[in-house]
Order: C-alpha cells, then structure tokens, then sequence
C-alpha cells in the first residue's frame, strides 16, 4: 500500500513566503528563494506547491532539476526548465528577443538554426539573456523557475543562477531553488545572496511531533485523533521529522500489516518481529522481497545507474526485451518507487533520490561492485557500429567504474569529457571534471590531466590557481614531450593574462614556456609565443615614462618593427601547421600594427584573419574579423555598412560581448554624425547591460560615447558627470585615453568657445599617444589639433604635409579638418582660388559630419576675413544657423559677434522660447535670459558667462538681476541651485 501524504504540513511559514514572493512577481517586483534542507525534508513537495498556485494564477511556470548521478552536464536544469515549457507551450516570437536566440541556443534547439549545440563563449552573456527571456514570459502575469537539486549543479548552471539573483528584482520574475546543506558552490551562493539581499534562503528543519501526527493523518486519510499514539510514537522516533522516511516507514507498517484498519478504527499491533526495520535501508529490502524477481533486478540495475536512468540504457544493461523492459518498468512505477521523467522522454527518475541510495545499500559491497562493472562493459561495448560515447554516457561509465573499485578506469573517462568541455567553451564544468580525473588518475597520468586542468582554471578566470598547478609539477627535461605539453599550457594561460591586461603575469608565463622548450623550439611553438608577447608590447605600460625621448621613442619604433615581422612569421607558421587560432591571433597583432602604414594594409591582414577563421569554422574569430574591418571602414568613410554586417555575425554568434562593442562603435558613429538622439538611444540600451555582464571594455566605449555625445552638444554638466563614471570604470588607465581628452574633451572646450583649453586637451593626448603604442586616430592628432594650430601660427605648410603623410589623415572626420587647414594656408599664400575650392571639396567630404564641417566653417571664416578670401560672412552665418539649432549657444553667439566685427548688421535671435522649461516661461524668463541661467549650473563668474555667450559682463549683471526678480530667489548662489536643478529633470 502507499502512503503518500496529499498536503504539506508543517511548512505554513515558507508557503507565506513563496505566495507572497508570487505576487511580487506578478507585480513586476522579482525576487529569489532558495530552498535548503537535507534530502527527504520536503523542499521538492514546496517547490511542486509553488508551481501549482502559480499555475492557478496563469503564470508560466519553467521547472529543471540538476542530476543526481554526479553526471557534469553543462546548463542541464535550466535546458529542462526552458524545455518544460517550451514543450507545451511553444518558444516565444518576440522580436526583442531576437539578438538573444544565439545565445540562448545551447539550452533551446529550436533556436540553433540547424548548427551543433555548443556552449556559450560567456556565462554572463547566456544569463543576461535567459533574464531577457524570462522577463518576456512574465510580462503579463508573471512567470517562475523552479531549480531543483542545485548542489548538484554543474558551475556553469550555479554561475547563470547568481546573475538571475543578483538582477531579478523589478522583472516580473520568481525564481525557486532548492538544495541540499552541503558545502559547495550552490550553498555558498544562497548564503551570500541572502546577506546581501537578494535572495531570501529558508532552511527546512525536521517536523515537530504535532505535524508528524499530522501528516500520519493525511497519509492514512484519516482525523488526527485517529492517529494511533504507539503508531505516532513509533514513526516519530525512526523518521527523526523527515517527511520522506516517515512515508517509507509508514508504508512498510502498512505492507507487513502490522498497521491496519480494524471496526475500531486503525491500530498498531501489540506484539510484532523484534526484527522490525529499524532504518530505511531494510525497509526497502523488505519491500523489494515482495516484488517479482525481474522488477527487483531492473531496479537495482537502475538504482546502480543513479536517481536518473536512460530507458535505452537499462534496455542495454538488463538485456530485456522490449516488453518485459516496459511491463517492469510499469510494475515499479505503479508500486511509487519510480516515475516517468517529465523532462525527457527517454528518462525514468526514483521518486526520492534516497530511494535509489538506499535500493543500492541493500546489496552487499562485492555485489554492488560486480553489478556496476557489468553496467560499465555493457556501455563501454561495440554497440551500434561506429557509436562514439557522449559525454553523459562517459561521465555514467566513470561512476560505474568508481563504484566497481576501478579508479584509473574512471579517470580516464572523466579527463576525456573534460577535455572535450574544454574545447567546446564549458571551462566550469571542465574543471569540476579534471579535478575528479587527477585526484584518481594513476601516478604515470596525473602530470598529464593537471596541465589540462591548468588550462580550465585559467579560462575560467582563476589564473592563480592555473599557474600555481603548472609550478606545483615535477621538474621536466627542456625539449622533451611532457616539456612541450606544459609550454602549451603555459601559453595558452599567458594569452588568457594577456586579454585580461595582467601584462606582468603574462610576462613571467611566458618566460616559463620558453624556458621548458629549450634554446630551439619547435616553430609551431615559437609562433605561438611570438604572438602572446607581440600582443603584450601593445598593453598600456610597456612603453614607460610619460615623456620619453627621442631615443626611447625610436627603441619603441624598432620593438614595433620586430613585433610585426615576428607576428608576420607567426601566422604564416601556423596556416602551415594548422593552428588556425594561432593563425587568427597573428593576423589581428598585424591588422593593428600595420595601420602605421595605412588601412588597406591593415584591411588585408583582417581578410586574411576572416578567411582562416571561416575555413576552419572558428565562429568567434570570424566574428571579430568582420567587426575589426567594420570598424575600419567606419573611420575611413564614416559609413557603418560593415559594421551592421558585423553587428550580424556576432548576433548569429549570441556574442553580446561583441555586440555590445559594435553597439560602442555605431554609438561613436552617431555622435561624430551629429545624430545625438540615436547616439542616446544605443548608449541606454548598452551601458548598463555592459556592466552586468562584465564587458568592462564596451562599458568604458559606451560611457566615452555619452561623456562625448554631451560634450559635443555643449552640455558641459552631463560631460563632466559621464567622465566622472569613466574614471570609475577605469577610463584613465585604458586605451581609450586619447580619445577621451581629444574627440570628447577638446570638442568640447571648442563648443564652449575656450580654444586655449582645446589646445591642451589636444596636447596632453598627444603626448600620451607618444609615451604609450596607440592605433587610435579620432583623438585630434590628425585633424583637429593640426586645423587650431595652423589657426594659430605654430604649424606651417611643413608640419601639415608631415600629418597628411600619416595613415590617420586618411579618415573621413579628420579630413574635414585638415582640408580646412590646408584652406587656411593657401589664403595666407595668397592663392585665394585655391583656398576657396579646398573649402568647396572638404565640404563635399564632410556631408557625414555635419557638426564637424560647421565647427570648420566657424573657425576658418575668422582667418578668411584677415586674409580677405573666401565666402566668411556666408560660412558664419550658416554655422551660426546650425549651432543656434543644436542649441550650442555659445558658438551661435561667437558666430553673431564675428559677423558684427565684420561690420555685417545681424538681428537679434528673439526665438528659442520653445527651449525654456514651462516654470521659466511663465514668469517671463527671456531666451537670452535663459542662456545665462543654463550656465549657471556651473558657477561661473560674469566674466566668464560673458565670454562664452560673446556678451559684455555688465549685460550679464542686467540679466542676473532680472533672473533674480523673475524667479523671486534671494541670490546668486539660490539662483545656481535652481539652474543645476533644472539640468538635472532635463
């Protein structure tokens, strides 16, 4: 008989806690509860009450358990919680979810389009994905994800769990985990989550003897008052408040007969076997004495194979028949020892993963041995011809050969999965593998299995420990077999320290491999070094001082030199022997160092770079091939056709690393177009999803892209206030140094009329490109500051030609400068023609850049009216017209005071009261009045609020004065308050 208790006792405080974390869900506030008890306590039965009142509310419900084999299976629980739902009600079309299909694809094969399940190249990326997809299922009531068994989890699966954590709250998400109290990464997560808030953790303690006889009752379907006290007492006693054991005793009480209904009611018999069970485990060894001979045997050839068995499996191992397999299977099911598995058609699963444990512990030792070493040469066997084991089935032989007593056997299976994990991306999982392999691996291969474990812990962001294992080995001969296979090792952690800029780290791996390779290294080896330290002379801090010489200059040049024809014999060794990541390393260390002499040089290593990359199917690689050549072209023409392709590629990918990146560029693309509102429109949507997977390098792009965006439009507060976050995030010691003083800073000094300052914006980014290898040429040093130094007098024809001469003069932004300069200098060479057709033809260029051609058109109309050439007054009142529009009042202002110098009559603008706040406009705040106050938030003095607006100070004392009175605040420093205020609701 069964007995199986139809409602959950003793839990009322944690269903609060799940119903009311439901209806934070549905409200749009998620939040997360972890679930932890010892096995049998009631965690799954809470997890299935959740699950059906979120059913009754039409939430989705997605639910996914871990293995309980100790198979390593990457994302498994989460691939049966997509596929719970995804069965039944069919994947989501929603367009918002189309970037993150690729991503998602190795858990929804309806979304692989036809490719090989893979892994994906970032965890964060796959989580920030899964929350988009979840948000989307909970849009309109709400959804839950039900994660049982997480201490079984694989790390990756614990790893995309943390992020739900830690970004679920405000999504209309619930997400449920259970797990055991072992220590392990799932424990450690839950408490953590718990102390900082973004989880609740519960732990399920053992039933107190009032819910005991509570449950009794519920399983008896009787009153509690019906409960016998000695049944009560006796259950109470051997359970030790487990709901599951309980259930289990309970059922042998009734099997045996020693509990039974009578006229009376139910009664405990007086006398019974002073042989009564006294645990779980004879417990079950009666209950298997009572079935027929075969379902005993399938089950315990199933309780061998693990808490989660393969039909085709025990088919195999068993040697039934198809009909005798299924008939037994069915007699064990009816019996409640086992169940169809809901989220594999091929899968059986113990009702209570202690079921199987203790069906297992009814055997003696030698025949749990002897029956786990024939489960292991059936599956090892020839089978199909040409079967290759998966990796689940080699994982199943490994535990089968451990429990066998064969732990060489079992290390070998384990280092074959792990190294396969390796190669497919899953670095967590592959740990967790190679770690078991080298703790029972033989003496003669534990070397061998801790250099691939090396590599796994260093792809997995634990280099420390990568390069501790690597020194922990035995001394090896230089140049012998086991000496090159740690070099390999050795160099493939110095790449991993590389691309995460740990440039000394990486210095001393690679020293290390050269050292255990000996004077001549094989020259597949030498290639792969060269690439690793040719991509270390380009990390910031290689160069040195700030102000180096011009001999230290000219060592850097030669290092260069020597790096490219280094990375030149790299790649075309490595095509040879094909190593083809190798090779696509090389050709990206040539791609850069070669813009020295011009892009299509550099475009043609790139191609090289794609060619490789899609002839040996390296998707990541040929993803990052077309965004290189995107980028490229991008600043040759300001066009970003490329870059949309490339935008594709890394979609198909499921990179959104690499969108993210594109995203920066297309964003920068924007900004240099003067189409602000898109340039905003990408950067939100990028810069704090950046952040959350930990795309440090695209959030430290994106935020330049703000900082610049506003520095462009003149919005000084919201400049500072995006450079400030830049800072934060590293910005001062990143590549991106340039950039940040040049395009951001120095525009912006420009577009409040302080050339001095741009000046020296220009110049301490110059000087930093000379102190530090650079292959940016947006930063001003090839257009910008040459255009404001000609202006000045400091640069003559000489030092133009010298800039026109470099590769970063090819690109569309600078040539709008330097075609000016170029204008200016043949008015003072007095060959006004000549001067004006440059104007002409740079304007024909400059249609992409709309702000940059007028800011040109602003500068060099001042030198045109001093040399007498050219159209000026034309010029600057077309840049007044576009700078007043963009509202950059201070150059519309510098442009209406130049044309007055000129002696031209200019009328007043008296427009712009669509431009002052609603407050403002009803007290009468003027346009021009309104200028100044927008200054204000700043603090400036008169002076210079009468520089930037091209206005005398005692005219600004006249319009703070009726600011004053119109706004009725009582002083300056009130008036300033009120104006950083308004700047902060625009």
């Amino acid at each position: 008989m069964r007995a199986t208790s139809s409602v959950i006792v003793g839990r009322d405080s944690e269903i609060g806690l799940l119903g009311r974390a439901l209806d934070g869900a549905a409200r749009g506030s998620g939040s997360a509860v972890f679930l932890v008890g010892e096995a049998g306590i009631g965690k799954s039965r809470l997890a299935g009450e959740c699950a059906f009142r979120a059913y009754g509310l039409d939430m989705p419900v997605l639910r996914g358990r871990a293995t309980s084999t100790g198979l390593v299976v990457p994302f498994r629980p989460l691939a049966e919680a997509l596929s719970s739902r995804f069965r039944a009600a069919g994947t989501p079309d929603d367009a918002e979810l189309l970037p993150y299909r690729p991503a998602l694809a190795s858990l929804v094969p309806e979304w692989r389009g036809g490719a090989a399940p893979g892994f994906p190249d970032s965890l964060i990326e796959l989580a920030e994905a899964l929350l988009r997809l979840l948000s989307v299922l909970g849009r309109e009531r709400g959804c839950v994800i039900l994660l049982e068994d997480l201490h079984d989890a694989d790390t990756e699966t614990v790893a995309v769990v943390e992020y739900l954590v830690d970004n679920v709250a405000g999504l209309p998400v619930l997400l449920v985990a259970t797990l055991r109290p072992d220590p392990g990464p799932a424990l450690d997560l839950a408490h953590a989550a718990e102390l900082r808030g973004t989880a609740a953790a519960r732990e399920l303690g053992p039933l107190g003897d009032e819910a005991v006889r509570d449950m009794i009752a519920a399983c008896l379907e009787t009153g509690r008052g019906e409960v016998p006290q000695a049944a009560h007492r006796l259950l109470s006693e051997r359970a030790g408040g487990n709901p599951y054991v309980l259930e289990v005793l309970l059922a042998d009480l009734l099997d045996t007969g020693r509990l039974g209904r009578t006229d009376e009611g139910w009664r405990l018999a007086e006398r019974f076997d002073p042989t009564v069970p006294t645990g779980i485990v004879r417990s079950w060894a009666r209950r298997l004495a009572r079935l027929d001979e075969p379902v005993r045997t399938l089950l315990l050839t199933a309780a061998t194979l693990g808490g989660r068995f393969s039909v085709s499996v025990l088919k195999d191992v068993t040697g039934f028949d198809d009909r005798s397999l299924f008939a037994h299977l069915r007699s064990a099911s009816e019996a409640g020892i086992i169940t169809p598995d809901g989220a594999a058609y091929d899968q059986y699963t113990f009702r209570h993963v202690l079921t199987a444990e203790a069906l297992r512990a009814t055997l003696p030792p030698a025949e749990q041995a002897a029956l786990a070493r024939q489960a292991a040469e059936v599956l090892e066997g020839p089978g199909e011809a040409g079967r290759e084991l998966s990796d689940e089935a080699r994982q199943l032989v490994a535990a089968l050969r451990l429990a066998a007593g064969d732990e060489a056997a079992a290390a070998r299976q384990l280092e074959l999965v792990g190294r396969h994990m390796l190669a497919a991306g899953a670095a967590g999982s592959a740990v967790v593998l190679l770690e078991r392999a080298r703790k029972l691996a033989a003496e003669d291969g534990r070397d061998a299995v801790t250099v691939s474990l090396a590599v796994a812990q260093a792809q997995s962001g634990q280099l420390d420990t990568a390069r501790a294992l690597l020194d922990d080995l035995a001394p090896v001969s230089a140049g012998s077999p086991a000496a090159e296979a740690r070099a390999e090792a050795l160099v493939e952690v110095a790449w991993v320290a590389t691309m995460a800029e740990q440039r000394e780290e990486a210095l001393s791996l690679t020293r290390a491999a050269r050292a255990l390779l000996g004077p001549a290294p094989l020259p597949v080896h030498e290639a792969a070094l060269a690439v690793v330290e040719g991509h270390l002379t380009l990390l910031p801090g290689h160069a040195g001082r700030e102000d180096p010489t011009e001999a230290e200059r000219s060592r850097t040049r030669e290092d260069l030199a020597e790096t490219e024809r280094s990375a030149r014999r790299a790649a075309l060794i490595a095509e040879e022997h094909r190593t083809p990541v190798v090779a696509c390393r090389a050709w990206q260390l040539l791609a850069l160092l070669s813009r020295e002499r011009g892009f299509g040089e550099a475009d043609a290593c790139l191609e090289r770079m794609l060619a490789v990359s899609e002839e040996h199917r390296l998707p990541v690689w040929r993803a990052e091939a077309l965004v290189r050549l995107g980028a490229n072209a991008f600043m040759r023409t300001g066009e970003a056709a490329r870059l949309e392709t490339a935008r594709s590629a890394a979609r198909e990918l499921g990179s959104l690393a690499l969108l993210q990146h594109i995203d920066g560029m297309l964003a920068m693309q924007a900004v240099l177009g003067g189409r602000w509102e898109r340039a905003t429109e990408i950067v939100e949507q990028s810069v704090e999803a950046s952040v959350r997977v930990r795309n440090h390098a695209a959030h430290r792009y994106l935020l330049l892209v703000r900082a610049t965006s506003a520095a462009h439009q003149g919005r000084s507060r919201e400049r500072d206030q995006a450079l400030t976050r830049l800072r934060r995030a590293g910005g001062e010691e990143s590549m991106l140094v340039p950039l940040q003083r040049g395009l951001c800073q120095a525009m912006g000094a420009l577009m409040e009329e302080d050339r001095e300052r741009a000046l020296a914006e220009l110049d301490a980014s110059l000087a930093w490109e000379r102190a530090h290898p650079s292959f940016f040429y947006l930063s001003g040093r090839y257009g910008l500051r040459p255009l404001l130094r000609v202006l000045s007098g400091a640069d003559d024809r000489a030092a133009y030609r010298e800039t026109l001469a470099s590769p970063g003069a090819a690109l569309a932004w600078n040539r709008v400068f330097l075609g000016m300069a170029d204008a200016v200098l043949l008015g003072r060479e007095k060959d006004r023609a000549g001067a004006l057709r440059a104007v002409r033809a740079t304007g024909e260029a400059a249609r992409a850049f709309p702000q940059a051609w007028h800011l040109a058109l602003r500068l060099t109309a001042e030198a045109a009216l001093a040399d007498g050439w050219g159209e000026p007054v034309a010029w600057l009142r077309t840049a007044e017209e576009y700078f007043y529009g963009a509202g950059v009042q201070p150059v519309a202002a510098a442009c209406r005071a130049a044309l007055r110098q000129a002696g031209v009559t200019v009328s007043q603008r008296r427009g712009g009261r669509e431009r002052i706040p609603a407050g403002l406009r009803e007290v009468g705040v003027t346009p021009r009045e309104h200028e100044v106050f927008v200054l204000l938030a700043e603090r400036p003095g008169n002076q210079e609020i009468a520089r930037r607006l091209h206005i005398s100070p005692r005219t600004v004392e006249k319009h703070l004065a009726s600011l004053l009175a119109k706004t009725g605040r009582a002083d300056r420093a009130a008036l300033c308050a009120l104006s950083a205020e308004s700047a902060e609701q625009d």
